[in-house]
């Protein structure tokens, strides 16, 4: 009792909301020790991409408690703000993680305790499911269970908001001070989902819907076999909705990666379930191998994205989420042109991603905008540009997510994977592969290269450390940005964890800006761009560099001693112990 008689003062200590205080007093005197625990040690942090941490017992992981008192916590934002919340209803879905049936059936459960609808989606479904249905049937909300390409001992909370994009700030912080207010589990119950009729099961329905929706989006009618595919779900969920995304684009059956297509939440023949770290396409890779495919599909465990690979010669090319969105993009435009539907388009991407796009765009006519990182934002922003009369057709960001046409506003790796092989069937018939159509695009609009890559670090004040020595004087608080990196003089500073912009307005960034994660981006003279981020997700520091050269392989070189001089100076790896 002591313990928690010292958590109190330390709390109420703090400037907290007073209602919430008069809770712990509350709980206090009545000797509620068990929800006053959870009130005040509660670390698992709700943030704009809702819930995702390592599954087990306490309060700072991802469990039924924690699963019940987010979602009690969605509920009372929802029933404050959502006029006919009962009529809208809600959306959930989950994936095959470790508990995502369980921690689904409670979420619903929660809901229908307070008499709310609930589409629920049985059986395993990919993410973006989930904010086609939202929008589909004018629901309130959807959530996800699913930690996407994480380690298996994680799992998530993924929210969308009634528009279809993950939710943002303020909504995040709104629901997080619900979460605190209603600790208390009102309902524990796996089998309301099954006995309430307030459960509407149309899983079936809406996927015919979702698959109609890409059928209008095939550009070629004939059905021809050009080019021979391999498909991989990483143990994820994928392998159904590729399916009928091949059979919606009119194309013939891909080859298996038999390992690796089936469901299986201890993700065996990977260390992470990624396919954008390295190593995990060596079994696609060899399974193409020996049934002569010579491209390769990978959809990360949810299906929300997509890595590809190309057999080029005797050795496989495996393209960068920058490559991918570049050619996606051009695809979509060509689409586009062939109808004669050129006015008012737009393309978007995010600003650690390629501004090959932004030059694609420009050479055109399209409209180009850059946002944080992330699709919550990405997404968003498509929508306030077809408020503003622009049809925001393409929208990507380097980590191979992609939003093609208009499905849903969010990453899609199911669309994404039917619109690229339609495309890349259709070169092969002409006699050109996709790594030649992506060097005449370097040949259109310029060589850009970069080099991406992250450091690991588990202590956030030596994180803190390295971003305050990059923009601090030492023993100071007065700015000093690096003058120069890799020989070059830094001409643009962004620095979107303090709110600064050395171009912009008073110094005042357009983008938003967040004191509770790093991001510093340096522009050098010669255009170089180099972007320091913490991940939001995972202990990482993650760098992002991008060079226009005169060729690839020039650029290459000289972008490599740029970066390498980036990090022996500004992180600083052997004195910092960053993996």
């Amino acid at each position: 009792m002591a313990d928690i008689d010292a958590l109190v003062q330390e709390y109420l200590s703090l400037d907290q909301n007073p209602a919430t205080n008069q809770e712990i007093k509350g709980l206090f005197e009545k000797k509620d020790f068990a929800t006053l625990k959870a009130l005040l040690t509660n670390r698992l942090e709700f943030g704009t991409a809702g819930l995702r941490a390592e599954m087990g017992s306490g309060y700072s992981r991802m469990n039924e408690l924690t699963v019940i008192q987010a979602t009690q916590g969605l509920y009372a934002h929802l029933h404050s703000t959502v006029p006919n919340l009962k009529d809208k209803g809600v959306v959930v879905g989950h994936d095959h993680r470790f508990n995502s049936d369980s921690f689904a059936k409670l979420t619903a459960a929660v809901f229908l305790s307070k008499d709310v609808k609930v589409y629920y989606l049985k059986g395993l479904v990919h993410t973006p499911l989930v904010p086609f249905t939202v929008t589909t049937t004018g629901a309130a909300c959807g959530i996800m269970i699913t930690a996407s390409h994480n380690p298996k001992q994680d799992n998530g909370y993924k929210v969308y908001a009634a528009n279809g994009c993950q939710i943002i700030a303020p909504t995040d912080k709104q629901v997080a001070q619900k979460i605190l207010e209603n600790l208390k589990p009102w309902t524990w119950d796996y089998d309301l989902v099954n006995t309430s009729k307030l459960v509407v099961e149309k899983t079936e329905e809406f996927k015919e819907k979702y698959f109609a929706r890409l059928a209008e989006i095939r550009h070629f009618p004939t059905k021809s076999k050009n080019v021979k595919f391999l498909y991989t779900a990483m143990h994820g969920v994928g392998l159904e909705f590729a399916k009928k995304s091949f059979k919606a684009f009119n194309l013939p059956e891909f080859e298996l990666c038999q390992e690796q297509v089936l469901p299986d939440p201890d993700f065996p023949t990977v260390k992470f379930p990624n396919p954008e770290e390295k190593g995990a396409l060596d079994l696609a890779i060899k399974s193409a191998d020996k049934v002569g495919a010579q491209i390769i599909l990978a959809n990360d465990p949810d299906a929300d994205r997509l890595a590809i690979a190309e057999k080029v010669g005797d050795k496989w090319h495996v393209f960068t989420g920058n490559q991918i969105g570049v050619i996606l993009a051009s695809f979509i435009l060509e689409s586009f042109k062939e109808k004669g539907q050129t006015a008012n388009l737009g393309v978007l991407t995010t600003t650690v991603s390629s501004h090959m796009l932004e030059e694609l765009a420009k050479m055109n006519g399209m409209r180009f905008e850059e946002t944080l990182t992330g699709f919550k934002w990405l997404g968003n922003k498509a929508i306030e540009m077809e408020k503003e009369g622009t049809k925001a057709i393409f929208a990507y960001e380097e980590a191979i997510g992609f939003m093609c046409y208009d499905i849903v506003k969010d990453k899609d790796g199911v669309s994404a994977l039917g619109v690229f092989s339609e495309w890349a069937n259709h070169l092969y018939g002409k006699g050109q592969t996709v790594y030649d159509h992506l060097q005449n695009l370097y040949q259109k609009y310029g060589y850009w290269v970069s080099q991406n890559s992250y450091f690991i670090c588990h202590d956030k004040p030596t994180i803190n450390k390295i971003f305050d020595k990059i923009r601090y004087a030492p023993n100071s608080t007065n700015l000093d940005y690096p003058n120069e990196i890799g020989g070059f003089k830094v001409v643009y500073v962004r620095d979107l964890t303090i709110g600064y912009d050395n171009l912009a307005p008073n110094n005042k960034p357009a983008l938003p800006v967040s004191s509770s994660s790093q991001m510093v981006t340096f522009k050098l003279e010669n255009d170089c761009l180099i972007t320091l981020r913490t991940s939001g997700t995972e202990p990482k520091i993650k760098y992002y560099t991008e060079y226009k050269g005169r060729d690839a392989e020039s650029g290459k070189t000289e972008l490599a001693k740029i970066v390498q001089s980036m990090i022996d100076n500004l992180l600083e790896p052997q004195l910092n112990n960053l993996q």
